[in-house]
């Protein structure tokens, strides 16, 4: 890409078959993961022990070292901080934050599981329940790219939810301040722990708790991160449940000659301005599309106003995926499984339905990746790193679980009986069959 206009890499799916290179490289991009690079990991783990044996002072010092503390040290955010940062909110932020938490609110209500009875033969009742969890911690991204819609994308479910205990992580910019947008989010949705840290050290504090402010380990920790927050997560999981790992942040847009190059061009620099490793994506069958869409994306970096994270993202992440056809594209989209994914297509709710594998899809041309992230009422938290083939998007049901609940009668056992004795003793698993044998044995008063 040259400083005068953009020209994106390409990908020619058509190739596959008479060239390795291109293959290795569509194999690369279908299996290229989210989990970090193993010296973070390495890293977090470091810090993690550090913390889990030292408690809130390995806290305050990884965050002294690290970056992510207040200038005090202080590790929590009282009530009256962040109440008084709510009602500070300019009267423009507050409405708009506030009708994010409505409609997140909306869509999540929609999502609570329920509890529910079946009955497998007479006499044999089988009750999945539905527990909300007792404490979660919810990362939020801060520093010099705080994100308070991430907090409400992750503290909203879990009231809904109906968690007992909901404990925020999210760290102080460079000189030890805190976001006061990030606060005045804090304040409007009643958190009560907020605490101040960053990266590993901040998935510690929640994992392990921070005894000295009597914080307790939760029992899932949810939201997005960077490779640090991922790498943690994924060392913590076993002592405590997560949601997914999480990589950088990714979007693909499927557009054909009915797309506006305009709002093409728009929805991929809107995620790429996330930073030099989020990837940006085209796939078309028509190469008319992605010439306009690059002159598109020429004309609106002149003005952009994060130029240069944008010029150099799309030189390092940015791709044109050309398929032979409509079918072999969106067969790539669901090999790929992107984190966000505009569809821009004749025919599009017929391509909609093909669609299987994404974290969020965005359909049709009023419907920008952006809108999700913020005001939709759908979640942002999204699988990336090809995760969107095996996991949806963070949803109420991430912060409860089924306890399942079996009522068994005489008559009940006595109807499957013969099942459990028989697979028992093929399985030599004697006892198994004598606990079920010893219940219709007479005795003796």
């Amino acid at each position: 890409m040259s400083a005068s206009s953009v020209d994106l890499r390409r990908l020619e799916l058509g190739r596959a078959a008479t060239d390795p290179v291109v293959a290795a490289e569509i194999k690369a991009l279908l299996r290229r993961g989210a989990v970090p690079d193993p010296r973070v990991r390495e890293g977090a783990r470091a810090i993690l022990a550090a913390v889990k044996s030292g408690g809130d002072a390995a806290v305050r010092d990884a965050n002294a070292r690290f970056g992510g503390g207040r200038a005090d040290g202080s590790l929590l955010v009282g009530r009256a901080e962040m109440e008084a940062a709510r009602d500070a909110l300019p009267a423009r932020i507050r409405a708009a934050l506030e009708q994010m938490i409505a409609n997140i609110r909306r869509f999540a209500e929609t999502e609570l599981p329920r509890t529910s009875f079946t009955t497998i033969v007479p006499g044999v009742e089988i009750e999945r329940r539905w527990v909300p969890l007792s404490r979660v911690g919810v990362y939020a991204p801060g520093g010099s790219a705080a994100y308070p819609s991430s907090l409400l994308m992750g503290v909203v479910p879990a009231q809904v939810a109906g968690v007992g205990r909901i404990v925020v992580a999210s760290p102080a910019d460079s000189e030890g301040r805190l976001n006061e947008t990030m606060l005045g989010a804090a304040g409007l949705v009643g958190v009560e722990v907020f605490v101040v840290a960053g990266g590993a050290q901040a998935v510690g504090a929640l994992a392990y708790g921070l005894p000295e402010a009597g914080v307790e380990p939760v029992d899932r920790i949810v939201g997005p991160g960077n490779a640090w927050v991922t790498a943690a997560k994924l060392e913590v999981f076993g002592e405590c449940g997560i949601d997914l790992p999480a990589g950088p942040s990714e979007v693909m847009v499927v557009a054909d000659a009915t797309a506006d190059p305009v709002h093409v061009a728009a929805d991929l620099l809107s995620q790429a301005e996330h930073g030099p490793d989020s990837p940006a994506l085209l796939v078309t069958w028509e190469p008319a599309v992605a010439a306009a869409v690059e002159r598109e994306l020429t004309r609106q970096l002149q003005t952009a106003a994060r130029r240069e994270i944008l010029e150099r993202s799309l030189a390092s992440c940015a791709l044109v995926v050309l398929a032979p056809s409509r079918v072999a594209a969106l067969d790539f989209v669901n090999g790929y499984a992107p984190e966000h994914l505009s569809v821009v297509v004749d025919d599009v709710e017929e391509a909609v339905a093909q669609l299987k594998n994404a974290g969020s899809l965005f359909v049709g041309p009023y419907a920008p990746e952006s809108a999700g992230d913020y005001a939709s009422g759908a979640n942002h938290v999204l699988p990336t790193g090809g995760l969107a083939r095996s996991c949806g998007a963070l949803a109420t049901e991430s912060y409860g679980k089924f306890v399942q609940v079996q009522r068994i009668s005489r008559d009940g056992l006595s109807a499957i009986r013969d099942a459990v004795e028989s697979v028992a003793e093929a399985e030599g698993l004697i006892a198994h069959k004598r606990a079920v044998q010893v219940r219709f044995e007479e005795t003796e008063p």
